[in-house]
């Protein structure tokens, strides 16, 4: 969704292909433009790396990335992971690691960690954010169901919330938001930090 007129302020970029976020922004008003394809980043974690400092990594190379070819642009980026027991859970590779993953997600809580950031005038702001969450037990047949509808196979941890992966969420400690895949009250705050008016961007301004 590109800027209108030419008093309109400049749109937003969203560093990203996921529609969630794309979504996200849409409900809170912003003008934004997705700028695609996405930055190709690699996105295995370094040797140790917590999982904060891995979706926050993500995030701020994503927004360089895009910052680089857009100058004088706001650009938005962001990164989630699931973390289990301290392991990072990314994307599955195919239906039988999503299976896995479902089943060691359930009957237990786990984190969603989120990293934030946004790229303007040369400089880059992140933060993260992370929700807990419960998932109610899941049998084996339950989760194959689940994994053969694909709706996991491009999301950390294997599930949407946002989808039918709700029916597995029993509680939600944190922001919703957070866990579809960009903390919106943290984008919020984080946007204006840099300096961004955010009610002039939004839909309808007074």
């Amino acid at each position: 969704m590109p800027a209108g007129a030419s008093d309109t302020p400049q749109a937003i970029i969203l560093a990203s292909a996921s529609p969630r976020r794309a979504e996200l922004l849409t409900q809170i008003g912003l003008l934004f433009e997705v700028r695609l394809p996405a930055p190709p980043v690699d996105e295995t974690p370094h040797a140790g790396e917590s999982a904060e400092t891995y979706v926050e990594r993500l995030a701020r190379a994503k927004a360089r990335a895009v910052a680089i070819t857009s100058p004088g642009r706001v650009v938005l980026a962001a990164d989630t992971t699931v973390v289990l027991d301290g392991a990072i859970l990314g994307k599955p590779g195919d239906v039988a690691e999503a299976v896995t993953m479902l089943l060691a997600l359930a009957g237990r809580t786990h984190a969603v960690c989120t990293g934030v950031a946004v790229a303007h005038d040369g400089r880059v702001e992140s933060l993260v954010a992370r929700t807990r969450v419960r998932f109610r037990p899941v049998d084996r047949a339950e989760a194959e169901a689940y994994a053969r509808t694909g709706e996991g196979a491009d999301k950390a941890g294997g599930y949407g919330i946002q989808g039918i992966g709700a029916i597995f969420a029993e509680a939600i400690e944190g922001s919703y938001s957070t866990v579809v895949g960009l903390p919106l009250a943290e984008t919020e705050r984080l946007l204006r930090a840099a300096g961004v008016d955010t009610w002039a961007l939004r839909n309808g301004r007074p």
